[in-house]
């Protein structure tokens, strides 16, 4: 019922990440089309250029998704974020199953067949085109079908990037640890690739050799028509991306971020003529930085510890104005200018289970230190090879642990210790899971983690253009305490509420910051 009522109450939304979701598979298979079958008849009538073509296929399809997708971002050109990279990437992945049955359906094709058309006077081309592509099209066609039905589970992934699609909402459902969420996403997913491998598999029958010869002309129809539709519906996803003008907004992809940038998106859009156009969810502080980089984002929320550490490789500093003058210098010698900061601190913070904490007497990193030897620890994947991460807390609080720590998604980590699957993690002060799991937050007693102040990043450039930006933005310098962060977080992650009315909300609280503004 959870299920049904989530996509009653967000049809539009669905509605809209569905079509995106089909459109993005459906341009990426038609793409694939329009290139792998050539390639595939190189393949097969000049082996010598066409092997080495399926061999780089081949390498390509066993390179990770989000790996591929996280290798293309800083690219020029063909990279950065949005539709235009996740249909490069469901593309390549695409091409293998098109090449490869083109070639053996072509090898499929009767030797006395083609020297009959030889003996008849055909030409090559006509015995390529009247012969050996309409004998070969029933594997093509099955080539075609595996490429979409994977793709449409690929097409989750594009969403770490800001493709959109339904993979937005499995990202929001793990980040949130929420199965109706994600469930919301997976189940749309897997009844798309169903609906996709039916379909197609009809189109086979529909074209088999034994209907050809009544259907050749209605197949040719067919692909002049699907050519069509094939550049309307890349002309459309790139142009949907068109941004032109619009102060584009990224956001890591948990709970917090996408707060936080939904927070600036409102407040540019009431408080000035400028356009906004939201790419939030987006995956983490890498992905981000380097969108930024290439142009791709105009601003973000960062954290100054984690842009000291993760995004600078500065060593750690523990005094809180050191770090904004560090940080700030950083950025600027990059084309960035840090602003303000938001006011709020959300520092790493070690977890235990609440039961355990009290049943132990655990209030400090020290205090746990004599128990971890029995312990399992589980950790987000940037966590373990941070500066400020890992390594230097088990040497400050020489700490060790039963097992090798696992690495995780950071989201996941608080449920796998609710559930007891692990003893101890590295979470962030003002998620909203940490009172809905009854998790308790260990005091850093010997200082360990440097200060990760909230501060918005924005490009120079768009600075430069907007000057008026700086300005609205600072507004929000020092309104956003630790415990309105932490309730917020809240209110999304455990009441389930929508992050645009928790901003809205949050507006309704600080009418100034809206007001004053329009005054002026």
């Amino acid at each position: 019922m959870r299920l049904l009522e989530f996509w009653l109450n967000h049809s539009s939304e669905f509605l809209t990440a569905t079509l995106r979701h089909l459109a993005l598979v459906a341009a990426a298979s038609g793409i694939a089309v329009a290139v792998g079958v050539p390639l595939g008849v190189l393949a097969h009538r000049r082996p010598r250029w066409g092997n080495p073509l399926i061999g780089l296929a081949n390498i390509v399809q066993t390179i990770p998704s989000l790996a591929m997708f996280g290798f293309l971002i800083p690219l020029p050109l063909i990279g950065g974020i949005g539709a235009k990279a996740a249909l490069i990437v469901l593309t390549l992945y695409a091409l293998l199953p098109v090449m490869r049955t083109t070639v053996s359906g072509l090898k499929s094709v009767d030797p006395s067949v083609r020297e009959a058309g030889l003996a008849m006077g055909m030409t090559d081309r006509q015995l390529l085109f009247q012969v050996e592509l309409p004998l070969a099209r029933p594997a093509i066609l099955a080539g075609v079908r595996v490429a979409t039905v994977v793709g449409v589970g690929t097409a989750t992934i594009a969403a770490a990037i800001g493709a959109g699609g339904l993979g937005e909402y499995i990202f929001r459902g793990v980040a949130s640890v929420d199965s109706t969420v994600i469930l919301a996403g997976a189940i749309p997913a897997a009844v798309l690739a169903l609906l996709a491998d039916f379909l197609l598999g009809k189109t086979e029958q529909w074209f088999s050799p034994e209907r050809t010869s009544r259907k050749s002309s209605k197949f040719v129809l067919a692909v002049a028509a699907g050519a069509a539709a094939l550049v309307l519906l890349v002309g459309g996803l790139l142009w949907s991306e068109h941004s032109a003008g619009s102060i584009v907004i990224g956001s890591k992809d948990f709970t917090e971020q996408i707060i936080l940038g939904e927070m600036m998106a409102q407040l540019i859009e009431q408080t000035t003529s400028l356009k906004v156009e939201r790419k939030l969810n987006l995956g983490d502080t890498l992905v981000c930085e380097s969108a930024m980089r290439a142009g791709k984002l105009d601003f973000y929320v960062e954290y100054t510890g984690t842009a000291l550490t993760a995004v600078f490789k500065q060593p750690v500093m523990l005094d809180s104005n050191e770090v904004n003058a560090r940080v700030a210098a950083s950025y600027a010698a990059t084309g960035r200018t840090m602003l303000a900061p938001l006011g709020f601190n959300n520092t790493y913070v070690i977890l235990i289970r609440g039961d355990d904490a009290r049943r132990l007497g655990l209030k400090t990193i020290s205090d746990a230190a004599r128990q971890t030897p029995n312990w399992r620890a589980g950790f987000g994947s940037a966590f373990l090879d941070r500066e400020d991460g890992y390594k230097g807390l088990v040497q400050t609080y020489d700490l060790k642990f039963a097992t090798p720590p696992l690495a995780m998604n950071l989201s996941l980590t608080y449920r796998a210790l609710a559930d007891s699957q692990v003893d101890l993690i590295a979470g962030d002060a003002t998620n909203g899971l940490i009172a809905k799991l009854d998790l308790f937050a260990l005091e850093d007693d010997r200082r360990y983690f440097p200060p990760y102040h909230a501060v918005p990043v924005v490009r120079t450039e768009t600075l430069n253009r907007h000057p008026e930006l700086r300005q609205v933005i600072e507004r929000l310098a020092g309104k956003v305490t630790d415990q309105e962060m932490r309730q917020m977080n809240y209110e999304a992650d455990v009441e389930r509420h929508d992050p645009k009315l928790i901003v809205k909300e949050f507006f309704g609280r600080h009418k100034e910051l809206l007001s004053n503004a329009a005054s002026q």
